[in-house]
């Protein structure tokens, strides 16, 4: 028998989808379009980490120093661009083994369970990386997007706690931390969970391993989200 109301908050990026590295390349072309060819993703770590860092790193190794228009100027670019890479890449990018089963287990759940985002994407891209994968965004009630960190600087342990306060926030039921999962493929989600005192599933489909992913406190780690039935249990259970 389940809890009456269970919050799961899911990565995108390898966690959900693969995209053949989409997003790195349309910021780059982004970026090079704005300040020219010292515009570069080489060196920047990307697994786990918000764009709203990674973007600033980004332009600061570039020898820039972006005001907000210039942010928002890049925005636009980085959206056109992942757009278009997208469709002109359509094969690189698929939903991870089991995403599609396990989310139409999950949705078949109704009132019981609530899909959420926890991702350092900003909203327009990370929509249309799922779009691209067969997703649809509209599954996802509430999200708590990679420049919506209330601290400075950002970081992803805040974002777990913006997810649920938006959730009680739209008229659903308080959800304890206890019973709200999140679910990523990098340390960096393994401990933004542990922080805000939810669940945690490490999922190996990005650069981490099962072990390494058990190692930084994963309540569960799996090499990937295709056994539906035993990831049900454990995350209704």
């Amino acid at each position: 028998m389940t809890n009456p109301h269970t919050l799961i908050l899911f990565d995108i990026d390898a966690t959900l989808v693969k995209t053949g590295g989409a997003g790195i390349a349309a910021m780059g072309k982004a970026g090079r379009e704005l300040v020219g060819e010292g515009f570069s993703a080489e060196g920047i770590a990307f697994a786990g980490r918000l764009d709203a860092l990674i973007v600033p790193e980004m332009f600061a190794r570039a020898g820039h120093d972006p005001d907000g228009d210039m942010l928002r100027a890049f925005r636009t670019r980085y959206h056109a661009k992942l757009v278009e890479h997208l469709q002109e890449n359509r094969a690189q990018a698929t939903a991870l083994p089991g995403v599609p089963a396990l989310l139409e287990a999950l949705r078949r759940q109704g009132q019981a369970v609530t899909l959420g985002l926890v991702t350092g994407n900003y909203a327009e891209t990370g929509q249309e990386k799922l779009r691209a994968c067969g997703i649809a965004p509209e599954w996802f009630a509430v999200a708590a997007w990679g420049d919506e960190s209330p601290s400075t600087p950002p970081t992803r342990d805040a974002l777990p706690k913006v997810a649920m306060q938006r959730h009680h926030a739209a008229g659903r039921p308080a959800v304890p931390a206890q019973r709200t999962v999140v679910i990523g493929d990098t340390p960096h989600d393994v401990r933004c969970g542990r922080v805000n005192g939810c669940r945690t599933l490490g999922v190996a489909t990005g650069w981490n391993s099962v072990h390494e992913l058990a190692d930084s406190g994963a309540d569960w780690a799996v090499p990937d989200l295709a056994d539906t039935a035993a990831i049900m249990r454990w995350l209704l259970g």
